[in-house]
């Protein structure tokens, strides 16, 4: 089964969003901060990340360029995910290493598109 870590701090988005992900025979885990979103990209193995930009105690584009730094890590897919749909926004999400960008509210059908793409599928 392919596992996501979704990094995100607001309980509905995870809510939401994490029933229909599994819904599509994904797994799911979940961080609530930038900090433990770079601590499970190490000890959880994901396949893909969704990483929330606007994130307590590590911003989004801070623990994208602190996965992406890493050997172990830097090969992990990551989507910012960000409610800021100005083209700066997804440029600084790209240059910190994200691989794509997409905006909430989230539409489911776009982002699975996403994933697979970016998992190969």
């Amino acid at each position: 089964m392919t596992k996501i870590l979704y990094v995100e701090d607001n309980e509905d988005n995870v809510y939401m969003l994490s029933r229909r992900l599994k819904r599509k025979g994904f797994e799911i885990v979940v961080a609530t901060d930038g900090e433990m979103g770079v601590e499970m990209a190490s000890s959880e193995n994901p396949d893909l990340i969704l990483m929330d930009l606007s994130l307590p105690k590590m911003d989004g584009w801070t623990a994208t360029k602190t996965i992406k730094s890493k050997n172990e890590l830097n090969k992990i897919p990551i989507i910012a995910l960000s409610a800021h749909a100005m083209e700066e926004h997804k440029k600084r999400a790209l240059d910190a290493g994200c691989n794509d960008y997409d905006t909430k509210p989230v539409d489911i059908e776009r982002l699975l598109n996403k994933i697979n793409k970016q998992l190969g599928l």
